[in-house]
């Protein structure tokens, strides 16, 4: 598709509420692009997912396999490694500013763009990301094959994390700020099975430390400065929504867009389905059903105006 042409839809994002957005526009025939970072989405992180149909147990790097392969079924326009920056309003249309490339027109807009990780703010973080500070033990995980590593966080992300590196680290310090886990319990249950993994509740982490690459990470718990001596600190705290590149929707107190059941925003012709948005329970079946959604109802729209 011509760069200057005007699409029917862009959808942003392409991880399940995404996908299934470009599928049902695919067999509508319509003319849209999908603009990602990735495919998968927060979707690929995960180690293993048994509650998405079809599929007894599955891991997030093989769903996005497979999100891909059904995507190549259909002649997309796919801005792969590209990340919308600004969408502006263009009369009735909108007008996407990319980072790589010019400018997308199109008459409406499918938000799904999911969440990013929340970052600590300690010193140290910025300093040794990707030498030994990451955001997804599955996609980082096997660098730190045998040795020592810190998870920060006690919800399900940071969970899902430690089970996948207690088969791969020697040793596994969970630090948690709450006074227990607070994820799913046949998680936590799991977890408590295996003998390499250590917890610190109530402990706040200072600062991560390292010279060319991390070497400890330092935390206060039960009114003693400690320092861990370890290769890897994994940050899983817990996400924020990826929707700073539009400031004309509604959205709620912790930056979520607004929408109704049908996936509209309160801005004729801007939709929005999946993590990003308000809907309260974050799956990625829910995900892939408001993905649907949002873009029947950006063909209502376009079928009217």
């Amino acid at each position: 598709m011509p760069q200057d042409a005007l699409r029917d839809i862009v959808i942003v994002g392409a991880g399940p509420a995404g996908i299934t957005a470009a599928v049902y526009a695919a067999r509508k025939r319509l003319n849209f692009s999908v603009v990602s970072a990735h495919i998968g989405g927060q979707a690929a992180w995960s180690g293993e997912i048994d509650n998405y149909p079809g599929f007894q147990l599955i891991s997030g790097p093989e769903l996005a396999v497979k999100f891909r392969e059904q995507l190549d079924k259909y002649s997309i326009d796919m801005r792969e490694r590209v990340e919308v920056t600004r969408i502006e309003r263009d009369g009735q249309n909108f007008k996407l500013y990319l980072s790589a490339g010019e400018p997308l027109m199109t008459k409406t807009v499918i938000i799904a763009s999911g969440k990013k990780p929340r970052s600590l703010n300690v010193p140290g973080e910025k300093k040794y990301l990707n030498k030994g500070v990451a955001y997804c033990a599955t996609c980082d995980g096997p660098l730190f094959a045998g040795k020592d590593v810190a998870i920060v966080g006690g919800g399900n992300s940071a969970l899902d994390a430690a089970l996948q590196m207690v088969r791969l680290a020697k040793q596994v310090y969970l630090i948690n700020d709450q006074p227990a886990c607070t994820g799913d319990q046949v998680m936590i249950d799991n977890l408590n099975k295996v003998g390499n993994i250590a917890y610190f509740h109530q402990a706040k982490v200072l600062e991560i430390i390292g010279q060319q690459f991390v070497q400890a990470i330092k935390l206060e718990h039960e009114g003693q400065i400690k320092e861990l001596p370890v290769a890897g600190v994994f940050i899983e705290i817990g996400l924020i929504p990826n929707a700073g590149f539009i400031d004309f929707v509604t959205k709620n107190q912790v930056g979520e867009i607004m929408i109704d059941c049908s996936a509209h925003t309160q801005v004729p012709g801007i939709f929005a389905a999946g993590d990003v948005t308000s809907v309260p329970d974050k799956q990625i079946v829910i995900a892939a059903g408001d993905g649907a959604k949002a873009t029947l109802s950006a063909f209502r729209y376009l079928s009217t105006h």
